[in-house]
């Protein structure tokens, strides 16, 4: 494997293709910005970078607020359509039939589909040449509650999200791990343990219901072997059986008229016919 060096560029994928709302709850504004991320944990900070020409650029600098929207399959089409259209022009809100919700700590809206919203209040902002970066500290966190179960844990990978990749959408592949389970020991002795594992396929059983005439698997026995027959044997035994006067009802019959069935051909032991 060889691999090539380019010039220096954005090739860092993939990123979240967030809904970034902004302005107020009466002229609000949405723009999709895959330039964003988590600068740190403690105090929650985050950061969009925006290039100058947007007009979510110019909202944001005026109140140093804006709220970050995660994009899932069923936003895809808006969170695209809001990334080429520009909100002097069209109301994006109207446009791709989404609700401006109301947020708690600050005064633009948040878009109410969107599982999780992040508002965010602007620290700083510093610019980097083509864009200008709002650092921004998360003053509360809004989350959809059809993804908590009942221990109110978060079940974020239900909701659908998306990815943006060089130019293009997908959705979020399996789950190939937790994070640290390269040096969980319960999960390496469980990967152990699964090696060894052998797994069983049991026949299924046919099970006739008293409620039902169908019928279940059943485990399948094979039907027993037909003797072969033997000519030789069967000549040697018929040769050694007696015919005596007595018609024991299971001798041969013989159709002779529409009344029925005449009597039998009766044969002595030299089997000669008798009258």
């Amino acid at each position: 494997m060889t691999k090539i060096t380019w010039k220096p560029g954005t090739m860092e994928y993939p990123l979240p293709p967030v809904m970034i709302s902004s302005g107020t709850m009466e002229k609000p504004n949405i723009m999709t910005a895959a330039w964003t991320g988590i600068v740190s944990s403690e105090p929650p900070m985050t950061y969009v970078s925006i290039r100058p020409s947007r007009y979510s650029h110019e909202l944001i600098k005026q109140s140093g607020e804006f709220v970050i929207n995660l994009t899932t399959l069923p936003l895809v089409t808006a969170a695209d359509y809001c990334g080429v259209k520009s909100g002097k022009d069209v109301d994006k809100f109207k446009e791709m039939n989404l609700t401006a919700g109301k947020c708690s700590e600050v005064s633009c809206p948040q878009i109410v589909e969107s599982p999780v919203s992040l508002e965010c209040k602007v620290v700083n902002v510093t610019n980097y040449g083509s864009h200008d970066m709002f650092l921004a500290k998360i003053v509360a966190v809004d989350v959809d509650d059809k993804y908590l179960d009942q221990d109110g844990k978060l079940w974020l990978e239900k909701a659908g999200l998306i990815a943006y990749s060089h130019n293009y959408y997908y959705t979020l592949g399996r789950n190939v791990g937790f994070f640290g389970f390269s040096v969980c020991r319960s999960a390496l002795k469980a990967k152990e343990r699964m090696k060894n594992v052998v797994v069983e396929v049991k026949e299924p059983k046919i099970i006739k219901t008293e409620s039902s005439d169908k019928f279940t698997h059943k485990k399948w026995t094979p039907k027993p072997q037909k003797k072969k027959f033997n000519g030789k044997e069967k000549f040697e035994k018929s040769k050694k059986m007696r015919f005596d006067d007595e018609f024991d009802g299971k001798s041969n019959y013989k159709k002779t008229d529409k009344k029925g069935w005449s009597s039998p051909k009766r044969f002595s032991d030299k089997g000669k016919k008798k009258n």
